[in-house]
């Protein structure tokens, strides 16, 4: 977290992961180029780069929309959603390589502006076998430049959430582009069959891994049954049901809520950190405060508030207990109201803990 826009937020973890990051990028350029030469000696060595960026590109992009199923599906993948702003930002560069490239190469020396020939040069839109790809890859590198440039906390605060969050869902229109352009493309020069399953391998594993974490996800998205009172509280859960300093997630009023439970008492907020809109739910109590699990903005958890000097608020929820029954109040209190935390009898707890 940070109450002052920096650049970068460096430190030691990500200066490992992006020394990695650059290190894998020129290990698969070297081989790429290494082993085309081998199999392609006619190839010139522009050739080569143009292909060795391309996909290194898509290798990157189907490894970045892979990270949040993944991370959905086990925990254990978090720490590259952590990092994942410098994945993207890196595929960026190599996309725009590639595109500045094969733009020198294929429409330099015409006496059209080599961008606009890029758009115009291939006018055969009815002709599948010779469909104009290379606009489609345009199209697909303005968007991941709107992305790139846009991937800091500076532009998601002044944007909004909402705002930034639905820019940066563009990424699988420009999946969907890029797709499109290395089959209508590529593909049309190359014989093998191999790099037709390639691509039509990565397409099925970003359209299986999306639909398996969706599926898990349905049971947290369904409304809890529990009848709302006169007051306007519906039992969510049983308190033995959330782990301490952990929380349970639940749908209440078509929203999903944490239910967080600490040192006694029970405190209920949005699933919804305000940075990039991360569960909340799938974080834990540190030093106290709520610590969302992809990039560690805090809340606390009465009120929904970041310690200062920050500044994000979250909506909380009245909360009580009857016996070993949660009931939450269905209408969400304006981001960072105060609430008085559900006491846990300390019979209770001394119960739990015996058991």
């Amino acid at each position: 977290m940070s109450h002052a826009y920096r650049a970068v937020g460096w430190n030691r973890q990500k200066r490992l992961y992006d020394l990695t990051i650059a290190g894998g990028v020129v290990l698969y350029l070297a081989v790429f180029i290494g082993t085309a030469a081998v199999l392609r000696p006619n190839a010139t060595i522009e050739t080569l780069l143009i292909r060795a960026l391309g996909t290194g590109a898509l290798l990157l992009l189907h490894l970045i929309l892979s990270i949040g199923p993944l991370c959905r599906l086990d925990s254990r993948f978090l720490p590259l959603l952590y990092n994942r702003r410098h994945l993207g930002v890196t595929m960026f560069i190599l996309a725009l390589a590639h595109g500045a490239f094969s733009t020198v190469q294929f429409h330099a020396l015409g006496n059209v502006n080599p961008l606009l020939s890029v758009l115009t040069s291939n006018g055969r839109w009815g002709d599948l076998a010779q469909f104009p790809f290379q606009p489609l890859g345009a199209a697909a590198l303005v968007i991941l430049f709107l992305m790139a440039a846009t991937s800091h906390d500076f532009w998601l605060a002044n944007l909004t959430p909402p705002v930034w969050k639905t820019l940066h869902m563009l990424v699988y229109l420009a999946y969907g582009l890029l797709v499109l352009h290395v089959a209508l493309g590529v593909l049309q020069a190359e014989r093998h069959p191999l790099a037709a399953g390639l691509l039509a391998l990565g397409l099925a594993w970003i359209l299986s891994i999306h639909l398996i974490a969706g599926w898990r996800e349905r049971a947290a998205d369904r409304e809890v049954d529990g009848a709302s009172g006169d007051d306007g509280f519906v039992e969510v859960c049983r308190l033995r049901d959330i782990p301490e300093k952990r929380a349970k997630v639940v749908c209440l009023a078509g929203e999903r809520v944490a239910v967080f439970r600490y040192d006694g008492r029970v405190s209920v907020v949005s699933n919804v950190c305000q940075h990039q809109n991360g569960p909340l739910g799938e974080g834990r109590i540190i030093n106290g405060c709520i610590t969302c699990p992809w990039h560690g903005f805090q809340y606390e958890p009465a009120n929904g508030s970041s310690p200062p000097p920050f500044t994000e608020k979250v909506p909380t929820f009245r909360v009580r207990l009857d016996g070993d029954r949660v009931l939450v109040d269905s209408r969400p209190n304006p981001p960072g109201t105060a609430v008085e935390p559900a006491r846990v009898p300390v019979n209770r707890e001394a119960g739990e803990a015996a058991s």
